[in-house]
């Protein structure tokens, strides 16, 4: 039987590798040697009879059947970090370390995010990273993230979403610009190719552009925008104009080149959401955590 061999560490290991897709990294991240997770990820590739992993002198590179057996590993690590709980066995002290992933266009949010949750939890070791909706869901999958806050664009039935905020999204323009004229523009005033957006893989991006009119979705200009900073400064050097979430509409260096409008239609924004594994046994402390973001929101910014 597989359970007479197959051990809580060595889901961990095979987590760790699929992970960092690095043997090396994975091992001091077990706190083990790389001789000794080589050797247990190939006996554990022997008894499955399949490659997790593929290996070059270069790379090593996750397989279909390894994602499988490392997503299906996290979720039995999440049930088995249910049992003290199940026999009573809690702490006061929640999350003695919390893993948080935050997408990049939720940024400017960090800070009151950090402070909040500092000041919630003082003992705790906390750790941030931000990236591409895409990257931050594979990193909770596998155990590496606790939870991530993201807009409401994922569609996992093995990820539990807990609703956080509405953030309106405004109009960025350079000042002088005809879109400016009225008071509050209207979505279909929008104008795909006289756009700047982020790159390829930002959910901002496709959420910018699902608001033009269907017939006005061409090709937005030509930028490899990175971040909102690089989208503000894009904005004001004249090259186009944008839609902003409202917690990053405002830069005071850029206040004499940069104009922000509201939309006459209240509902042009995005639902902002915190996903965890469906099989965590830290749901409702997620959801306790999730309240203590909400107030940590400055007001005015989400509705």
């Amino acid at each position: 039987m597989i359970s007479s061999w197959l051990t809580l560490r060595d889901l961990e290991y095979v987590i760790a590798v699929a992970k960092n897709e690095h043997f090396g990294h994975a091992a001091r991240e077990c706190h083990v040697s790389q001789p000794t997770l080589s050797t247990q990820i190939k006996k554990i590739e022997g008894y499955l009879g399949t490659a997790l992993f593929e290996r070059t002198n270069r790379r090593v590179t996750t397989t279909a059947s390894g994602k499988k057996v490392a997503e299906q590993a996290a979720v039995v690590l999440d049930e088995a970090r249910k049992i003290p709980m199940m026999l009573g066995q809690t702490t006061s002290a929640r999350f003695e370390t919390l893993k948080l992933g935050v997408i990049s266009s939720l940024a400017p949010l960090v800070p009151y995010l950090l402070g909040s949750l500092k000041k919630a939890f003082p003992t705790s070791a906390l750790t941030l990273h931000e990236a591409k909706t895409e990257e931050l869901v594979r990193e909770l999958k596998l155990g590496g993230l606790d939870v991530v806050v993201a807009a409401d664009t994922v569609k996992d039935e093995s990820l539990t979403q807990i609703p956080l905020f509405f953030e309106p999204f405004v109009l960025a323009a350079p000042k002088g610009h005809p879109i400016l004229e009225r008071r509050k523009p209207r979505l279909s005033d929008l104008r795909a190719s006289e756009m700047v957006l982020l790159d390829e893989g930002h959910c901002l991006r496709d959420q910018s552009l699902g608001f033009c009119p269907a017939s006005r979705r061409g090709n937005p200009k030509a930028y490899h925008a990175t971040s909102i900073d690089t989208l503000r400064h894009l904005v004001a050097s004249g090259a186009g104009y944008t839609l902003l979430p409202g917690l990053a509409a405002k830069e005071p260096r850029l206040e004499s080149l940069v104009s922000y409008l509201r939309f006459d239609d209240d509902q042009v924004g995005r639902k902002v959401v915190m996903l965890c594994r469906g099989q965590s046994g830290e749901l409702d402390s997620f959801r306790r955590l999730a309240k203590i973001l909400v107030e940590a929101v400055p007001k005015g910014a989400g509705a």
